[in-house]
């Protein structure tokens, strides 16, 4: 019987949310608490990069993460973005973002439609001409780097942002459940928690790599998402509880 919930993700700002519906309905009760945090590397870390921002003529976003990151750091560098420099992002929901920072311009301002980098690197494809700065976290893969290479992008990694552990509840104590969203958050709650390796708190997740990194931890993974049943998080744990709870 699932009682109580543990969720690495910061409180839903609407009561609305349909994590509250499910409390509601399966009488749980659902506790929110972020397992990571992203802070910004400091100037000297960047500097020590040897990147100079504005030998470039666009910049590149996979997150609002890293539009955050990008201005703030460029203003701690005091570094003046030009107003003709372009920008690329995974979806138009992440460059809509921008406008907190810059004038949002058509002409300068350009995005992919499925929210995924191949479907990004092929409109970066299109303009050839320009060199891309492509900002982004220290956990960074390598398979980016690969796309844009095969396409002859001139281009520069730089690592602007890092995910570092939250301060976390001391003891799972009372919780029947613990779901992390991210490979980090699993490190985070493997490191915090070595219990979790019995199994007598279930573990869920959301996501095929978060999942591989619960089981290369040791750690039994007894709720997957997303699902072909459920695409999200909130629809497979309402199955889940389904099944648990009657």
């Amino acid at each position: 019987m699932i009682k109580k919930i543990l969720i690495s993700q910061p409180k839903p700002a609407s009561d609305k949310s349909p994590y509250f519906d499910l409390a509601k309905t399966y009488g749980v009760e659902v506790v929110f608490h972020p397992f990571i945090r992203v802070e910004s590397v400091s100037t000297k870390e960047f500097r020590a990069q040897k990147v100079q921002i504005l030998d470039h003529t666009a910049i590149v976003f996979n997150s609002r993460h890293a539009i955050d990151h990008f201005f703030n750091l460029c203003n701690e560098l005091r570094v003046a973005i030009p107003d003709d420099m372009k920008y690329f992002g995974l979806s138009e929901k992440i460059m809509l973002y921008i406008q907190k920072y810059v004038q949002y311009r058509k002409r300068k301002i350009f995005f992919g439609a499925t929210g995924k980098w191949d479907d990004l690197v092929q409109i970066m494809a299109k303009h050839k001409t320009e060199k891309y700065l492509v900002p982004q976290s220290d956990v960074a893969g390598d398979e980016v780097s690969a796309m844009l290479e095969a396409k002859k992008l001139q281009h520069t990694e730089c690592t602007m942002y890092r995910t570092v552990p939250n301060d976390m509840p001391k003891t799972l104590e009372g919780y029947d459940m613990v779901i992390p969203f991210t490979p980090s958050g699993a490190i985070a709650i493997a490191d915090a928690y070595p219990c979790l390796k019995d199994g007598n708190v279930l573990v869920g997740c959301f996501g095929k790599n978060t999942a591989q990194t619960l089981k290369d931890a040791g750690i039994p993974v007894a709720m997957e998402a997303p699902s072909v049943q459920a695409p999200s998080m909130t629809g497979t744990l309402e199955l889940f509880l389904k099944e648990t709870n009657q």
